[in-house]
């Protein structure tokens, strides 16, 4: 929730793809402050945290991705999910830029097959659409608000992905905790393409979202 810590540059009168623009700078200059050492920490917490949700804990399926240098770490949480018997879809990147999915087959699988891109498993690249195999869906975020506003990195790869999750299937997103800002005082800038995700998982904790009456 809103903290001292938390990013709060001034978004007054900015139209919502500047007044996101302002916040991912702001929110990414933080995550540059976080030592090695700690964000190593807080992915142990993820691990013990993701596998504790019943949605992710009883999936046969389950969309995870490759950290960005800054964002939460997921390795821990992709070992134990894999040790468990998950099927884990792996975004990839396929051709002409567009993003799929491949499986998951375990680190060592893993190829960067560029500098600055995520790695990605050797094996063949599924649609876009395969994430509807999916039963439980965990997506990076550089914020989310307590509506289930999300903010990521600017693309709008995953709004476009989500758009393919099955009805009923819970989307999570993994944020440190001063990335979860309340919607009451301090409401992500949204666009009409933006998804909204169902739950949040921080390092301590994970929990539902409560999105507003339509």
């Amino acid at each position: 929730m809103t903290s001292d810590s938390q990013p709060h540059p001034d978004l007054l009168g900015l139209e919502p793809e500047d007044a996101k623009a302002s916040l991912r700078a702001a929110i990414l200059a933080q995550r540059e402050t976080r030592s090695e050492r700690r964000r190593s920490d807080a992915a142990a917490g993820f691990a013990i945290i993701l596998g504790a949700i019943p949605d992710v804990r009883e999936a046969r399926t389950v969309a995870l991705y490759a950290a960005r240098r800054f964002e939460p770490h997921t390795n821990l949480a992709l070992e134990k999910l894999h040790a468990a018997g998950k099927q884990i879809l792996f975004p990839v990147l396929g051709t002409g830029l567009q993003r799929q999915w491949a499986c998951f087959r375990g680190l060592d699988d893993l190829v960067q097959r560029a500098p600055g891109r995520p790695p990605e498993p050797s094996g063949e690249a599924l649609g876009i659409d395969a994430i509807a195999q999916a039963d439980a869906v965990i997506v990076p975020a550089l914020a989310v608000d307590t509506a289930g506003s999300r903010l990521g990195h600017g693309g709008g790869w995953y709004d476009r992905a989500l758009g393919h999750v099955r009805p009923g299937v819970k989307v999570i997103a993994m944020v440190f905790p001063d990335e979860v800002y309340d919607a009451t005082t301090h409401p992500l800038p949204q666009e009409d393409h933006d998804r909204p995700v169902d739950g949040v998982a921080t390092p301590q904790e994970w929990y539902w979202l409560t999105r507003p009456s339509a």
